[in-house]
């Protein structure tokens, strides 16, 4: 979204939506912190330093309950794909929901209007706008909902509610909480002041750093949601559409935290802390690209001051990774819109840093989702496939890992696996939603994953399905749900639930409201083009097996070059899309990602392109690193045909030694530089 209106008192009502003002919710829960008074009177006091232009900017904005009412929020996520609004993170800020209203209801106003609907609850001086009771039945594993909060798969119960009060738009508090057997924590319980292009939260407000919407690998709703404080804009900053978000948390209390940094043995106890960063841009409407950062410090004995903050935040080589835990990633979402749009996204993740410049990150993660929020009249669906390399999760400083109360604080894979086993995995979820005639939302998901086979114990794949049909009722949403599986250990589980939701009820606020509606329009998808490749490639790969042996390079080879792909216009002569491409490169296959595929029109016959992406090398363990390239094409050769040249370079695409035949000595991983001339012919639909 790149229209910066606002939110607040006095705003005209959006097509298909009854306009709702500023509340919050917020989802967290944490144990055992110990958070400096100064630390957060600071924090209030940055606040209060933007109050000299507050009159001119919009109020604060509640959120979408992040992983609460998932089927509320899939249909939110419909919404904002139909809307050509690329996101990058979560929770959803209910302005940003708002204003992207008028654009999904000219292409699906049924689906508007029942969002719409929901939002009404957040247009009152306040509310209740969650509350929600679950009972179950259940047999089998003990384990955790994935994504949930730590909720344990053997909880016969859950309840959750949350409600707000918002005496001015610049000011909002809200209570919540969240209760299941074992645990109660304060989810929802926070305080927001500020603007739209500043907003601060205090409190137990939840963190989604990453465009999937099932693995977030760095920050997710896995475990319960540290006490925080929280600096963001929900309305994007200048043209380029800049969005930024910092955290600043405390974690739950950990007894073996190395106090003298890596390589020494003295354990002490403490809260360790945890900072965060999300920069992202929409250049072109419908494509964003961001960075994330996030740094584990303090805690028994460790530095936690803001000085070593502020110095060690951005050198990843330095301090921040002998005494501290770092992790980044690359993002991107891009949407194509047409009959049936759809929107691709990227996460690119690191969790320390690699040969040949921080930048390219090392022992990676990869994820990679296509979501379908309109598929005919009645069905929508997403796919997300994530792998990671070992090391995830677990640390040389923090040795109880990058957890809270237990829980990885990342990917819902983290947690199923022996405990610090720091095994690579790969993951995959299939979600496909049905809206039939006679009301109401069936959801039906299947998660799989699989750990390498170098990890402390004989893994089994860890499969799980559910089934979820929900239907409003009155002023509730009634439901049940079916899950069932195995586990990692190979013991199978099941959970049989049902559940009731509360909406919330009209207080007393009041906006003015448009007459105009937009109506219900075909999508233009001129502009939008799909494609398959096929061609051959010319290739040569530098080996780097091990520090003292000898860098080999091997002869020029070749190898069958297949690729997929979609483009739309952003301007008169500019195109952007994704690629998917694979190749036969020295023998092993190399998998290309290209979230950023530009092409340039000179003209109607002939065209310059640049890309840059994820190399995947398929040697004894997955490698992977950034990779990048430039190519010329002659556009309709044939109709429809294209001719296109390239020249394509991976650097140091990286493995780590897990093995036992991987070369012994004093570097832990092997490095692969991989050059690739490819010629192919690419056609259009």
């Amino acid at each position: 979204m790149r229209a910066p209106t606002g939110g607040g008192r006095g705003f005209r009502r959006a097509p298909c939506l009854p306009i709702f003002g500023s509340a919050v919710y917020h989802q967290s829960s944490h144990d055992g912190f110990n958070v400096k008074a100064s630390k957060l009177a600071a924090l209030c006091g940055l606040a209060l330093a933007f109050a000299a232009g507050i009159s001119q900017a919009a109020g604060v904005s509640a959120y979408i309950p992040l992983n609460l009412e998932p089927e509320m929020e899939r249909q939110i996520e419909r919404v904002l794909i139909l809307a050509n609004e690329p996101i990058l993170k979560r929770p959803f800020a209910v302005e940003l929901v708002r204003l992207a209203l008028p654009e999904a209801c000219r292409v699906d106003k049924p689906l508007c209007e029942r969002v719409g609907a929901y939002l009404e609850r957040y247009s009152h001086d306040y509310a209740v706008t969650h509350a929600s009771a679950t009972g179950s039945i259940t047999h089998g594993a003990e384990g955790v909902v994935p994504n949930s909060y730590g909720l344990p798969l053997q909880s016969k119960w859950e309840v959750s509610a949350q409600g707000y009060v918002q005496p001015t738009d610049y000011l909002l508090a809200s209570v919540g909480g969240i209760a299941y057997d074992g645990r109660v924590s304060p989810t929802g319980s926070m305080v927001s002041l500020g603007t739209n292009w500043a907003q601060l939260d205090l409190g137990y407000r939840p963190h989604w750093m990453s465009p999937m919407t099932d693995s977030s690998m760095m920050i997710s709703t896995e475990s319960p949601t540290m006490i925080s404080a929280t600096l963001s804009n929900y309305e994007p900053l200048t043209r380029l559409g800049f969005q930024y978000e910092f955290f600043w948390g405390v974690m739950s209390r950990s007894d073996h935290i190395v106090s003298e940094g890596q390589g020494t043995s003295l354990q002490a106890a403490g809260n360790p802390k945890l900072f965060g960063a999300q920069l992202s841009i929409e250049p072109f409407s419908g494509w964003s690209l961001g960075v994330n950062r996030t740094l584990q410090y303090g805690g028994g004995g460790l530095p936690d001051s803001l000085r070593f903050l502020v110095k060690d935040f951005f050198r990843p080589a330095g301090e921040s990774q002998t005494l501290g835990n770092q992790e980044a990633s690359y993002i991107s979402r891009m949407i194509f819109p047409g009959k049936t749009p759809f929107a691709v996204y990227v996460e690119y993740a690191g969790e320390d840093n690699s040969n040949g410049g921080s930048y390219l990150l090392g022992n990676v993660s990869t994820s990679i989702g296509i979501d379908f929020p309109k598929i005919g009249r009645y069905f929508d669906a997403t796919y997300e496939i994530s792998e990671w390399q070992n090391t995830w999760y677990v640390s040389s400083v923090f040795l109880d890992g990058r957890i809270n109360a237990g829980l990885v604080l990342g990917h819902w894979g983290g947690d199923d696996r022996i405990f610090n086993d720091g095994v690579g995995a790969r993951s995959q979820m299939l979600r496909v939603g049905w809206t039939p005639p006679f009301t109401g939302y069936l959801e039906g998901k299947v998660r799989y994953l699989v750990n390498q086979e170098y990890g402390a114990y004989p893994y089994r794949h860890y499969s799980e399905f559910s089934l979820r049909y929900s239907r409003a009722w009155n002023e509730l949403t009634v439901g049940g749900e079916a899950m069932a599986g195995s586990d990692v250990f190979g013991r199978s589980f099941y959970r049989l639930s049902g559940f009731v939701r509360y909406g919330g009820e009209p207080r007393t606020r009041t906006y003015d409201s448009g007459e105009d509606d937009p109506g219900q329009v075909t999508e233009d998808k001129s502009g939008r083009e799909l494609f398959v490749d096929v061609g051959v490639n010319a290739n040569q790969v530098k080996v780097d097996l091990q520090k003292g042996l000898p860098v080999t390079t091997s002869g020029t080879g070749t190898g069958p070059h297949v690729a997929i792909g979609a483009r739309r216009a952003v301007s008169q002569y500019n195109d952007l899309g994704v690629r998917l491409e694979f190749d036969q490169v020295q023998g092993h296959g190399l998998i290309g990602i290209r979230p950023v595929d530009y092409r340039y029109r000179f003209t109607d016959s002939f065209a310059l392109e640049a890309f840059a992406g994820v190399a995947r090398y398929d040697v004894a363990t997955p490698a992977y690193s950034l990779y990048g390239g430039i190519g010329g094409t002659w556009r309709n050769v044939l109709p429809k045909i294209d001719l296109s040249v390239e020249y394509r370079y991976a650097q140091n695409i990286a493995r780590d030694h897990v093995l036992p035949g991987d070369p012994p000595g004093e570097r832990p991983d092997s490095f692969y530089k991989i050059q690739t001339g490819v010629l192919y012919v690419s056609r259009r639909f």
